[in-house]
């Protein structure tokens, strides 16, 4: 049920020493409490079900749906992710006030009640009103809770490598719901229920329900109140709720979230390291966009370009698979060097990374024709005859871009925490969601970039299309170099 794509966690609780170290720290989970293995099995069922939604989501919008690539994408980027974002922000204050499980079943009933919605309705104006938009409100109710269980449920010893556990389950979610992704799709199963005859699309919905379903039982043995002197603001919420009642009570909370909200920007819009911090998000966005194509994008173009059903889901895996163990080892090699640093030169890999797929396919035949295109094509992604020439180019275009994302991504918010004024460190924190929303804008132009370069029907100009996102990526590092003497502050103990 997560707000954003897989670093937040990583970026604000990670910082791991080593990957001795990180290994280490699995020791003092000896004896943890059941409440924390549950949450880690909750985060890895939520997040692999959001991750198949987001796959999905694209490619049901036009197939099922009728929108065209334009309307598709503008409502994927300009009203289902904003959407998502807007609530995830009220959905902090609403956990503090009635409590860890009441929000973990208000949040998975919802995306029940929504999932369904989209698997059984035809009619656009339904599946959009009371599914999609529902759904935005239920998978935002799952990031701020996970966090606050995470935190509750371990010891001060243990919290560093759950977080840690957090962060990589993210990542096996993810990467496992590319499998799911691209093996529904290869089955092109055509059956019939009572009548009902689901689309390959409808299929990934009805996968992530089940996974939605199998949280109600793991919810249920969280403990009913948490770990005494921890919640205990929660516990006296829990309380007015009961006696006022559950919806006035989530009335008052969206109403008292709202102005929080409105408060922080009000207090924070006259300090010059807000206007920092706005214009340094800013650029970090246009690596956001690029990390967000891969689940928007990507599964058109795939199917476009390399063929019906391509294992788009499996090529982004290997993101996943270098993140868990690229993060740490690079977090432990340059923890003495300025995140701002660090952050332009992640900026700088991540943008080369995507020229790769602009290059003229043709460069990349030999490499397809070779073992490692061998190795590849026919043995990881499971094809049959010809490996086309862009899963060589999205292979090692993903592979250069997770480098920069482990260099970038976890130093970006610790930066937000550097050009804080001291005793402000959380009010700077809470704009950590704004890169990712400038991410989901820029994406929701995705939908004219496809119908322009790589329309459904006629010929697909792939490298033009990747040469404009490659151009918006290179956005990031030249606004960062260009502008680091209004943006950069010192930070302590690190080199510059």
């Amino acid at each position: 049920m997560p707000e954003t794509p897989k670093q937040i966690i990583a970026e604000e609780h990670v910082a791991p020493s080593g990957l001795s170290g990180f290994i280490g720290k699995f020791t003092v989970l000896k004896g943890a409490q059941r409440e924390l293995w549950l949450t880690f099995l909750i985060k890895f069922l939520i997040y692999t079900a959001y991750s198949i939604t987001s796959k999905t989501m694209v490619l049901w919008l036009s197939k099922d749906l009728g929108f065209n690539d334009q309307a598709a994408g503008a409502l994927v980027g300009w009203v289902w992710a904003p959407a998502m974002t807007v609530f995830t922000l009220l959905a902090g204050s609403l956990t503090d006030a009635i409590g860890l499980r009441r929000t973990f079943f208000l949040g998975v009933a919802i995306c029940t009640f929504a999932r369904s919605v989209m698997i059984l309705s035809t009619g656009p104006t339904l599946a959009l009103v009371c599914g999609l938009l529902p759904l935005a409100i239920g998978e935002a109710l799952g990031t701020p809770v996970l966090l606050a269980a995470t935190r509750i449920y371990s010891t001060t010893a243990q919290r560093s490598i759950a977080f840690s556990i957090i962060y990589a389950l993210m990542n096996v979610g993810y990467f496992v719901a590319g499998y799911v992704f691209d093996f529904i799709r290869s089955l092109d199963l055509h059956v019939s229920i009572s009548g009902f005859q689901p689309t390959p699309h409808e299929q990934l919905f009805g996968v992530s329900l089940a996974l939605e379903i199998l949280l109600f039982p793991t919810i249920y043995f969280l403990r009913r109140s948490e770990p005494d002197g921890q919640l205990t603001n929660s516990q006296a919420s829990d309380g007015r709720s009961a006696r006022s009642g559950f919806w006035t009570e989530i009335a008052r909370t969206v109403r008292k979230g709202s102005n929080d909200t409105l408060a922080l920007f009000r207090r924070l819009i006259g300090q010059s390291g807000f206007y920092r911090l706005l214009v340094f998000f800013l650029f970090i966005g246009f690596l956001k966009a690029i990390f967000l194509q891969m689940d928007y994008v990507f599964p058109k173009f795939g199917d476009r370009e390399m063929g019906l059903h391509a294992p788009v889901g499996k090529l982004a895996g290997i993101n996943a698979i270098l993140i868990i163990v690229l993060a740490p080892v690079i977090g432990a090699l340059t923890q003495r060097v300025a995140s701002y640093r660090i952050v332009i030169i992640g900026s700088i890999i991540c943008a080369a990374g995507v020229f790769i797929m602009a290059l003229p396919a043709d460069w990349f035949v030999p490499a397809a024709n070779s073992a490692f295109g061998h190795a590849l094509g026919h043995g990881y992604l499971q094809l049959t005859g010809v490996v086309h020439p862009y899963y060589i180019m999205s292979a090692i275009y993903l592979t250069i871009f997770s480098v920069g994302e482990a260099f970038y991504s976890p130093r970006v918010y610790e930066y937000a925490a550097a050009i804080a004024p001291p005793g402000q460190e959380a009010s700077y924190g809470a704009l950590a969601y704004i890169p990712f929303l400038v991410g989901k804008l820029l994406i929701g132009t995705s939908g004219w970039l496809l119908a322009m370069f790589c329309p459904e029907h006629g010929e697909c100009h792939a490298a033009s299309l990747w040469l404009i996102f490659a151009l918006a990526a290179s956005v990031a590092p030249s606004g960062l170099l260009l502008f680091r003497r209004y943006i950069r502050v010192p930070e302590a103990g690190r080199q510059d």
